[in-house]
């Protein structure tokens, strides 16, 4: 990709200069400001150009300026109620999204929308407390189910996240991703001395590193939170809607959640359930713009039309399966201890989190974007469009920063 000498350029810096003075310095991990994108390019404000290995944490699964989405955002264009409160009054966008996301749900599953990933896992566990009692929840170290409070509760991926805040009752087990693992039956060994709401994992840890749940640690959570009538909550926000060559992450596991939450790809956020888990009270569950925001839910659909219709599923596989072998022969060198992932959702873990910082800067001054995740790991989340021209291209720069000293 084209970058200039001097990154970040002058426009950039006024915008990060205005931010640092009037915002929270939050998690911005290098001086990137966009600007505008164009299929898996990124542009920012003084015109430098980047290849988007990120998919804004996989928010983009098309990329940007898709003429699907272009096309559906332009019929908004004059329309003054884009929003809605959308728990209160219905709208046709608030129906075809829930039709359509039905069409990859496991069968007899009801969705609820709500605006944010970190929502979608507190109603996720609402709708579990609802029908079990407010127990404790099983959830993994390693874990990442959002920042609001509830769902801090069962986040476990870094201390600064979860430093002084209050936590809801919670019994952490291992996120286990061998087989051979010792603690792999550690949620079974709990629930014959404990009585608990629920069990609450991600099949592939976002925040937590782009760890992959071993086959045998989800089949066995199923296993026993059937037989001790606990429901098995997965969180997909960030591996739903397609990104590792399925629909959803447990699909490659061959077995399904009661209730589960996702978000991100599309474009709001959405708690589903079996529908022996319908609190069956209306006002249970509400959300002032949930289900309101009209053009995300119309863009949110037309996503799961455009990834049937182009066989995006099948790309994801092709292409993460170049990427990833492509990464894999890098393990081992330089600092680079483990490559690992699903489809396009692959994780390079470094010796160090100086070495993983390091990395991603010079990766950004060589025009490529890429994320951290967990302590010291580097996430890679292409959009499901990607080619093998971009992925080869992008593996060039990784090769050539990453070997180099």
């Amino acid at each position: 990709m084209k970058t200039k000498d001097s990154i970040p350029g002058p426009k950039a810096m006024r915008v990060i200069n205005t931010m640092k003075k009037h915002a929270y310095d939050s998690t911005f991990m290098y001086s990137l400001v966009v600007s505008h994108g164009h299929n898996c390019i990124i542009e920012d404000v003084d015109g430098n150009k980047y290849l988007d290995f990120t998919s804004n944490i996989g928010a983009c699964p098309l990329g940007y300026s898709h003429p699907d989405i272009i096309e559906t955002l332009a019929q908004y264009s004059s329309n003054g109620t884009y929003k809605i409160a959308g728990q209160d009054f219905y709208c046709q966008e608030h129906a075809n999204l829930a039709e359509n996301i039905s069409t990859i749900l496991p069968e007899g599953f009801k969705t609820f929308f709500i605006n944010s990933g970190a929502e979608a896992v507190e109603n996720a566990i609402k709708i579990a407390y609802k029908k079990m009692g407010p127990l404790p929840g099983i959830s993994c170290i390693g874990a990442f189910h959002g920042r609001t409070l509830g769902a801090l509760s069962f986040t476990f991926s870094r201390p600064a996240q979860k430093h002084n805040f209050p936590e809801f009752p919670s019994k952490r087990i291992k996120f286990c991703t061998r087989d051979d693992d010792p603690e792999i039956d550690a949620a079974e060994n709990l629930l014959k001395e404990n009585k608990v709401a629920f069990i609450l994992t991600e099949t592939i840890q976002g925040e937590g590193g782009y760890n992959v749940a071993s086959k045998k640690f989800i089949s066995n959570l199923r296993k026993v939170a059937t037989r001790y009538g606990v429901p098995l909550i997965l969180d997909e926000v960030q591996s739903g809607i397609g990104h590792t060559g399925k629909w959803w992450a447990f699909e490659h596991y061959g077995i399904k959640p009661d209730i589960m939450s996702t978000a991100k790809a599309l474009q709001i956020g959405a708690t589903a359930f079996d529908k022996k888990f319908d609190p069956g009270q209306r006002s249970v569950l509400s959300s002032t713009w949930g289900g309101g925001n009209r053009i995300d839910m119309a863009v949110g659909s037309k996503v799961i039309d455009v990834i049937k219709r182009d066989k995006l599923l099948d790309n994801a596989t092709k292409m993460g399966r170049i990427l990833k072998n492509g990464l894999s022969e890098l393990v081992g060198k330089k600092g680079i201890i483990d490559v690992r992932g699903l489809g396009l959702m692959v994780g390079v873990e470094f010796d160090s989190a100086v070495h993983r910082d390091k990395k991603l800067t010079e990766l950004f001054k060589h025009g490529l974007l890429t994320l951290g995740a967990g302590q010291k790991s580097m996430r890679i989340i292409p959009p499901l469009i990607i080619t093998k021209e971009q992925i080869n291209e992008g593996l060039y720069i990784m090769h050539k920063v990453l070997m180099h000293v």
